[in-house]
């Protein structure tokens, strides 16, 4: 009986190994979903739908941006975990759900480190921004000056408590050694508004939606937060040009549902990445101030683990919490 048992399970396991391939080579058949969990708008819905509609040529099949918004971007990651895991229902996603919720509200309906990580499509650094009738400095630290002589009396709007522009302005905070005034927003389009009125006095936005601003001369860009400066605006420092190993960018990954088999995670990141080498999409792209990066899943992976770890560091030593 025993031995009849290992051969069944033996044999199944052959019917999986092959089964996987021909699943991929066979994928997709009928449309792919991507959830996107915040409003439509926004560089976290636009870009997917570059990728998308490049995705819908390539396959043949529709791909269908779907928003399910609320809950810091939860409701829609964790419809997306308990879809089929199958490819036909992906989340395209920030940081939020995938690396910083876990780390600040007690309870989810999901697991983030259960998704399959495919890949990061692109990152898009946040930026100081400040209202110029309302902030005169110039430079970054002409503003660290201007804060350690008025303590916790400027203010500094965000997307919300725990969005990624929350935890750059905590992280600014730590490691200049001040303190701003948090006031959340519900979103980046409303904080934007609230800054151009003068409601607040400053953001870390993300740059992809806050350039057109600044273009405009209604809003004034102090520093970029990626790591180094970026080739589209060389004049532009970066924030770790005065404070050394500061980095805070938005970045939008596309993950599966736990448990997708590996031959159609690989298939789609393989596909994604032939989008993002296109030169059409990198054209769309440059015009959100979005780099491409790409690469394999196990790259994907990696930098998730780092993201998680990076931010889990400034939620502890900020002590933010999310009722």
């Amino acid at each position: 009986m025993r031995k009849c048992l290992a051969t069944l399970a033996l044999q199944l396991a052959i019917v999986m190994l092959l089964a996987c391939p021909a699943l991929a080579q066979g994928f997709p058949d009928h449309p792919v979903k991507i959830v996107v969990p915040f409003p439509a708008g926004g560089t976290a819905d636009v870009l997917p739908r570059i990728v998308a509609d490049w995705l819908s040529r390539k396959w043949g099949q529709a791909v269908v941006i779907e928003n399910k918004t609320g809950a810091a971007g939860n409701i829609g990651a964790e419809t997306v975990y308990n879809a089929a895991p199958d490819g036909y229902t992906l989340l395209s996603t920030p940081p939020p759900p995938l690396v910083i919720n876990h780390n600040l509200y007690p309870k989810l309906g999901f697991d983030p480190t259960k998704f399959e990580p495919i890949i990061v499509m692109a990152l898009v650094p946040n930026a100081l921004i400040v209202n110029p009738n309302r902030i005169k400095a110039s430079s970054v630290p002409e503003l660290m000056a201007y804060l350690r002589e008025n303590p916790d009396k400027v203010t500094a709007a965000t997307q919300g408590n725990g969005t990624t522009s929350h935890l750059t302005s905590e992280l600014f905070q730590l490691m200049a050694k001040v303190k701003l005034r948090h006031i959340p927003y519900r979103g980046s389009a409303p904080a934007l508004q609230g800054l151009l009125a003068g409601d607040v006095d400053l953001m870390f936005d993300n740059l992809g939606v806050s350039l057109t601003l600044v273009t405009a001369g209604q809003l004034k860009l102090l520093a970029v937060a990626s790591s180094s400066r970026l080739p589209a605006m060389p004049d532009v420092p970066t924030v770790a040009e005065t404070l050394p190993g500061f980095e805070a960018v938005a970045w939008y990954a596309i993950a599966a549902p736990p448990k997708t088999p590996k031959a159609v995670v690989d298939k789609i990141n393989a596909d994604v990445n032939e989008a993002l080498a296109s030169p059409e999409i990198q054209a769309q792209l440059k015009k959100l101030s979005a780099e491409v990066f790409g690469g394999s899943v196990e790259k994907t992976a990696k930098y998730l683990r780092g993201e998680i770890d990076r931010w889990g560091a400034v939620i502890k030593s900020a002590n933010i919490q999310i009722q």
